[in-house]
């Protein structure tokens, strides 16, 4: 599970760079995206890179995607978001204040995502709501 911080210009930016994740990246979002505070989200930046920002960002977001920490950055490195991406690792020391900041924060806006929420399949010929075929074997390389 890796947490995933996203600043930028404006929220459409910052939508498009989700979906992005989301289609492109094939990352899966566990938790809904809540907002942060652009000034926070840049001195954590900061604290990151270890140097100045060249720009300051208007609007910033943090979630949780069920990948780990490795194969987020090299999914995230293959597409280009329309905003700046950072994967924060539980190594740095920004990670367990912006994971308090998250428990009270408010949700983005705007955030649908165009994944399936089913298990799986549907058994068209069964009736009720258990309709669903779970299938274990589809994605088990991401347990």
């Amino acid at each position: 599970m890796a947490l995933i911080l996203i600043r930028g210009e404006s929220n459409s930016k910052l939508l498009n760079a989700i979906s992005d994740m989301e289609r492109h990246g094939s990352l899966n979002i566990i938790s809904k995206p809540k907002v942060i505070d652009s000034n926070f989200a840049d001195s954590l930046v900061e604290n990151i890179l270890n140097s100045k920002l060249r720009t300051k960002s208007n609007v910033a977001t943090a979630f949780f995607v069920k990948e780990d920490t490795t194969l987020s950055i090299m999914q995230i490195k293959k597409i280009h978001p329309p905003a700046h991406v950072v994967v924060v690792s539980d190594e740095y020391d920004g990670y367990n204040k912006l994971e308090k900041l998250m428990d009270d924060a408010k949700p983005f806006q705007g955030y649908h995502s165009h994944k399936a929420r089913n298990d799986g399949l549907i058994d068209y010929k069964i009736q009720g709501k258990n309709r669903h075929i779970k299938n274990e074997k589809l994605n088990s390389y991401m347990k």
